[in-house]
């Protein structure tokens, strides 16, 4: 029951959530702090949304489904995958459901 439950969890993100879960795991690979700043630049990057408000919802949602943490560290909310956000992830990526886009952030550079 609980693994159908998290593959419908999984079936149900979007090409939004499945970044936010590459681009929090590659930051954390790279030891670096990954905030919804740097996130809400990388999705506007890449051209998912324009606005804030959506960056902080796909980051909520995820948040709800404990695919990643969010720490408070000094004025900014850091971005941390889950073992149960890396799971999906993998799942993604085994189902080539989505193409990673690279962070801007993670990379250095910006258009």
């Amino acid at each position: 029951m609980q693994a159908d439950l998290f593959q419908e969890q999984v079936d149900g993100l979007q090409a939004a959530h499945f970044l936010v879960l590459c681009w929090a795991a590659a930051a954390e690979d790279r030891h670096s702090r990954y905030n919804i700043t740097n996130c809400f630049d990388d999705l506007k990057y890449s051209g998912i949304t324009r606005t804030k408000q959506s960056a902080v919802s796909v980051i909520e949602a995820l948040a709800v489904l404990r695919f990643i943490e969010l720490r408070d560290e000094g004025n900014r909310r850091h971005i941390f995958i889950t073992r149960h956000g890396a799971r999906a992830l993998e799942n993604l990526v085994l189902k080539r459901k989505f193409t990673p886009v690279k962070s801007y952030f993670l990379e250095g550079s910006k258009p």
